[in-house]
C-alpha cells in the first residue's frame, strides 16, 4: 500500500475540497400545463395529475362525496 511521505494539514485538505458545490437545478416550465418542475423529474400539477414530459402518467382519483 502507497504511504505518504508527510502529513497533509486539516487546512490543505478543506481548500482542496473547497471547490466541490452543489450546483442549481435546471427549471423547465411544462408547456402543457404551464407548471414548474425539475428536468427529467416527475411533477404533479394542481389537480394532483402526474405528469412527465407533457403526458400523464398517473391520473389523479376523483372522490365522489
Amino acid at each position: 500500500m502507497a504511504h505518504p511521505k508527510s502529513k497533509i494539514s486539516k487546512q490543505r485538505k478543506r481548500k482542496r475540497r473547497t471547490h466541490y458545490k452543489a450546483e442549481m437545478p435546471q427549471i423547465s416550465t411544462c408547456k402543457k400545463t404551464g407548471e414548474k418542475h425539475q428536468m427529467h423529474r416527475t411533477y404533479k400539477d394542481a389537480e394532483g395529475n402526474t405528469f412527465y414530459r407533457g403526458k400523464v402518467l398517473i391520473k389523479a382519483d376523483e372522490d365522489d362525496d
